[in-house]
């Protein structure tokens, strides 16, 4: 191409003039005047909004809400974790209806019957004593004596008792003596069938002798959940259920077991590099500062192994290696 001179392209055509569309002006009322809210600090007054993140709840409620999530983000030993585990709906409803034919007497039927015993007895008609009818026996104490002595056919514990060291030696108790036992939501519901708020626990003694297909069927159901699984439910810990926020900033890795330990010598080189970037000067910046305290606050410290330990380990290690190159030959 010569010099100076400018390449001629095709002009590409304008794009066509969009033809906007006429809008009809709306015929605004003058004496309507336009007053717009503002909502800002000591102006209108402010729209109603969802502020329940912002109420001072009572302290019993706080306190129940913090030992809800204090109860998921511990490891809960396996003493405490059965009461998690409470009986089915279908079994607890059988059991409750069950219970509720033995409820003991209320203070205004005692005073009653005692009144019209005394009646019969002042019309010269004598003094008959009446057998005790079966009811429900309710209480640690009484529950617990009636254990021990056997005498108890089924026991059920309330699951959400405070303090729970009232009962937390009841299921080891009942599994010890033969009892069968079963832990059912709520201490309110056992409460109703005794006439109290709350109850901690309570136990069957006798039945009447219609009843007793019935409680044998639930002997067995609870025998089945609970008795038969004693072992596997005191080994079982609670597993720490992270929430939103600690999830968000990563899975940091846990400590390696118990036996994982001796075999790897390299455990703690390994863990100290690691937690080497927590001494990098960029560590210092606002931003990371949560995530320094999280990773600090999840590392297991200690474990670090000294020379002569080190170098018996490794002795013991060679001596077996030797021992093993023997025998294959």
């Amino acid at each position: 191409m010569p010099k100076g001179k400018k390449a001629k392209g095709k002009k590409v055509a304008p794009a066509p003039a969009v033809v906007k569309k006429q809008e009809a002006k709306k015929v605004v009322n003058p004496l309507f005047e336009k007053r717009p809210k503002n909502f800002g600090i000591g102006q209108d007054i402010q729209p109603k909004r969802d502020l329940t993140r912002f109420v001072k709840w009572p302290r019993y409620i706080r306190l129940q809400r913090q030992r809800a999530i204090l109860y998921k983000r511990l490891k809960v030993p396996p003493a405490i974790n059965q009461f998690t585990q409470a009986l089915d709906r279908q079994t607890a409803t059988q059991l409750l209806k069950l219970a509720h034919k033995y409820r003991p007497e209320t203070k205004q039927e005692k005073k009653q019957r005692l009144l019209a015993r005394a009646e019969k007895k002042a019309a010269g008609k004598g003094d008959v004593p009446t057998k005790r009818p079966p009811v429900l026996r309710a209480g640690v104490n009484t529950v617990t004596t009636l254990v021990e002595n056997k005498k108890a056919q089924l026991v059920v514990i309330a699951h959400d008792v405070d303090p729970i060291e009232l009962v937390v030696f009841l299921p080891a108790l009942c599994r010890k003596m033969g009892v069968p036992y079963c832990i059912i939501k709520g201490k309110a519901r056992l409460g109703r069938l005794v006439h109290r708020k709350t109850c901690t626990t309570v136990a069957f003694t006798q039945v009447n002798s219609e009843d007793k297909g019935a409680l044998a069927k639930l002997v067995e159901a609870v025998r089945t959940n609970y008795n038969d699984r004693y072992d596997e439910v005191s080994s079982s810990w609670a597993q720490n259920v992270w929430g939103k926020s600690g999830l968000s900033l990563g899975d940091w890795p846990a400590p390696p077991e118990q036996s994982y330990w001796a075999e790897d010598l390299e455990w703690p080189r390994r863990r100290q590099h690691e937690l080497a970037w927590l001494r990098e000067p960029d560590n210092d910046s606002p931003r990371q500062q949560p995530l320094l305290s999280l990773q600090i606050r999840r590392h297991w410290g200690g474990n670090v192994l000294g020379p002569k330990s080190v170098a018996r380990i490794a002795k013991l290690e060679k001596a077996k290696a030797k021992e093993l190159a023997t025998k294959l030959g």
